[in-house]
């Protein structure tokens, strides 16, 4: 592949060419940091149905999809945007109405899958889970496992530690590897070929990028090539792994962006009040994503004045000041 290559498109035509109904489909981010969001509104508006969602410990991005009923399965180990919602609203009620079908990992285990994916190999030991119902609990059945290829056979396997007592355990955990069809992440830079910088904490969005089959990065901002060159340490994804590059500014509101801007704290204590009703999630719904044709059209929903308040302070990465409760 030429790293001269342009990967820039459209959200839309991105989501149109790579997100497919029923594909397995993985979203990075963390809590209310660095969610896709802007790709959840188009994924939302195109109507995609019966995804086998994966995530790391998300909160807005899951919550939407799975409200918006574009999820039919999800494999997680937290979902959660902090104080706004320790558990998400509309992920709650799906579970509890039978709507959505979830196996949960620890979040050790989620990052070994992804690692273990990102290798190339089927799986991979942990002792994380060793004691706790998350050995136990399996969300998908024996039927569901036989009918998806893409499911592994088990959701997990203890087994004897075969290299004996010396190494500090009698039993490991083996978790089988993730492997999505589509990969999609926010990031700060991008170059036109693909290559990735992200500032701040990367989560586990660089395993869940070279784990999947095919990867869409939604970005703050393009860089040229040779700005990336200047500290090729802090790039983190390759060219090589990225299919899509779309430029969207402020694509990971209402949560986070280090070093951009803060996550909205008016937008998600208003979202937990909409998400808490049927009837005003769907108005929400109505309004701000079907309603709108893409992202700068939602921003414009937004106050200004709390989008000048969530712009990150230069030196420290995060709004100064900000009335987080």
């Amino acid at each position: 592949m030429n790293p001269s290559t342009n990967k820039i498109m459209p959200l839309t035509a991105a989501i149109e060419r790579f997100v497919s109904d029923g594909c397995h489909l993985s979203v990075g981010g963390f809590t209310i940091n660095r969610n896709p969001m802007a790709a959840v509104y188009e994924m939302i508006r195109q109507r995609r149905r019966g995804l086998h969602l994966y995530a790391h410990s998300n909160g807005q991005a899951v919550d939407e999809l799975i409200g918006a009923g574009c999820v039919a399965r999800l494999e997680i180990a937290y979902g959660g945007s902090g104080l706004f919602a320790p558990t998400c609203v509309r992920f709650r009620r799906a579970v509890e109405t039978g709507m959505l079908v979830v196996e949960d990992y620890t979040n050790y285990q989620m990052t070994m899958r992804f690692a273990a994916g990102a290798m190339g190999v089927p799986f991979l030991p942990v002792r994380s889970g060793l004691g706790t119902d998350i050995v136990n609990r399996w969300g998908f059945g024996e039927q569901m496992r036989r009918s998806d290829p893409k499911l592994p056979d088990q959701k997990l396997m203890v087994m004897d530690n075969p290299f004996g007592r010396w190494s500090g355990t009698d039993k490991v955990v083996l978790v089988p590897a993730i492997t999505p069809d589509v990969t999609i992440l926010h990031v700060q830079a991008a170059d036109r070929a693909g290559t990735v910088s992200i500032q701040g904490l990367p989560f586990a969005d660089v395993e869940q990028a070279k784990a999947a089959r095919c990867v869409i990065v939604t970005c703050e901002t393009i860089v040229e090539e040779s700005a990336l060159r200047q500290n090729p340490g802090a790039n983190q994804i390759p060219f090589f792994c990225v299919d899509a590059v779309v430029p969207v500014p402020m694509g990971a509101y209402p949560t986070a962006c280090y070093h951009y801007y803060d996550y909205d704290p008016v937008f998600l204590k208003n979202y937990r009040r909409w998400a808490e009703d049927d009837g005003r999630y769907q108005d929400y719904l109505q309004r701000s994503v079907y309603g709108t044709k893409d992202h700068a059209e939602f921003l414009k929903q937004q106050a200004p004045e709390v989008l000048e308040k969530i712009k990150a302070d230069r030196r420290t990465g995060y709004a100064v000041g900000l009335d987080r409760r």
